[in-house]
């Protein structure tokens, strides 16, 4: 995923030159050989659940609204992940905390 910095979003792509969130998760994690579906939602079900505080590189995090995810990144620790944010943005390493944008934390799954 580190490698992707740089490039831009656009739902529903899974690169190599576009990602979404769940595209970018799938795809690094394809690469070390775990497969994943195309889907925040369905990758919350992967996995164990993991608290916030026994968060490690290589978690992926989710945000959402309700009972909605909408959003995963890949915690890669010292208080950050890396993503695909949203449209018009790139995917880029930015701050871990317990909101999203608009999007509250949701869980954490260890793969």
């Amino acid at each position: 995923a580190i490698k992707q910095i740089g490039k831009r979003y656009s739902f529903g792509a899974a690169g190599m030159v576009y990602w979404d969130c769940s595209g970018l998760t799938m795809r690094a994690f394809e690469n070390a050989g775990v497969s994943l579906p195309h889907s925040a939602a369905y990758q919350y079900h992967f996995g164990t659940s993991i608290s916030r505080n026994n968060l490690a590189p290589g978690d992926l995090v989710f945000f959402g609204r309700g009972h909605y995810i909408s959003h995963v990144g890949i915690f890669i620790g010292a208080g950050r992940m890396v993503n695909a944010p949203r449209p018009g943005a790139r995917v880029k390493v930015e701050g871990f905390s317990s909101t999203f944008g608009s999007l509250a934390f949701y869980g954490a799954r260890r793969i």
